[in-house]
């Protein structure tokens, strides 16, 4: 693809989520989403493999859908109540539709299944933006409506946490353990979103850097599956004995970065008189770390049985600028101690 077009896209893609983060009324959130939605599509196909172009399709038909079903609560809330203010939307009938249109654009469970398959069809630096990017807007309409009927995002935030973990056990390939790990972390995200949403917003953030990480280094190192992550430390050694580092910091494991995210919205629940929701989330999170200690074993204590001609790719030149890559890597692992300042941040 073109350079300039790349680059018209990519600002095209940033303008219609600002456009979304701006609005308060219904109709310009949608246009924002739809901007989204078109902008991104030919990213996704810009790859003319078969199972890209399948992927795209598939986006296209949920997507579609979810905006539908958008455009259609926010109309009936319209007509019922005469206000087209995101924050006026207090019919139980248009909020659940809603509900559910944002959860099937973000891909919580139990209207996840589009997103691991989509994901699969995809190359890494896509994804990256399919996974972080893309979720943020339709994040920010979900926070800012009613938390009136909280029983619904209590459903969603919990059956994504367990999903995430437990449909990411019997996976193999990366770009599939990934989504179902973005999964797992955005039930956390949802879990804490109208209680503390500072809060919310640096769970994602923190996700957000340490799945660049993940997916820039897998691309880096040119694996889709955990069988070639076995030849990982005769392409890049250093490299290989960092990603179990970012690995554990996104199992929410100390001292890590990941760890606060999930040890401050346990501790907001708590303060919220809501123990059982809290202990059941920390119970489903064992779930996904039980993967990313797979992933990590995957990667440190396996070889392949190749002989050492035939593993060494670390003589191709290395075409990924490292700065990003290096500053993430940092940042994935070591900015628990200014987690606290991030999110007093977060509160101005």
């Amino acid at each position: 693809m073109s350079p300039y077009m790349m680059l018209m896209l990519l600002s095209t893609l940033i303008m219609g989520t600002l456009i979304t983060l701006s609005s308060s009324h219904w109709l310009l959130a949608w246009l924002g989403l739809e901007i989204n939605t078109f902008t991104i599509i030919p990213l996704m196909a810009q790859n003319s493999h078969p199972r890209a172009l399948e992927a795209t399709l598939k986006y296209f038909i949920v997507q579609t859908t979810a905006a539908i079903m958008l455009m259609f609560s926010s109309t009936l809330n319209a007509w019922l109540s005469g206000q087209w203010d995101i924050q006026h939307m207090a019919h139980p009938l248009p909020l659940t539709v809603m509900t559910l249109a944002l959860a099937l654009k973000m891909g919580l469970a139990p209207l996840h299944a589009w997103f691991p398959e989509i994901l699969q069809g995809l190359d890494f630096k896509v994804g990256l933006i399919l996974s972080t990017w893309q979720k943020l807007a339709p994040l920010t309409l979900f926070i800012q409506i009613s938390y009136e009927y909280f029983t619904l995002y209590f459903i969603l935030s919990l059956a994504s946490i367990l999903v995430g973990g437990w449909g990411g056990l019997n996976q193999t390939q990366l770009r599939k353990i990934l989504a179902y790990s973005s999964i797992a972390h955005l039930g956390w995200v949802i879990l804490i979103a109208h209680y503390y949403p500072p809060l919310a917003f640096l769970a994602f953030l923190i996700y957000a850097v340490m799945t660049f990480t993940l997916f820039f280094s897998f691309s880096y190192m040119c694996s889709t599956s955990m069988n070639a992550l076995a030849t990982s430390w005769a392409k890049t050694p250093f490299l290989t004995s960092l990603i179990p580092l970012v690995l554990f910091s996104l199992g929410g494991l100390p001292p890590f970065t990941g760890f606060i995210s999930k040890w401050a919205i346990l501790n907001e629940l708590t303060k919220q008189s809501l123990t059982l929701m809290a202990a059941s989330a920390a119970l489903s999170a064992l779930l996904s770390l039980f993967f990313y200690l797979r992933l990590s074993y995957a990667i440190t204590l396996t070889m392949s049985p190749n002989n050492l001609p035939a593993t060494l790719p670390w003589r191709l030149p290395f075409l990924l600028p490292p700065l990003f890559l290096t500053t993430s890597l940092i940042a994935s692992f070591s900015l628990l101690p200014l987690s606290p300042s991030i999110l007093a941040l977060f509160l101005l």
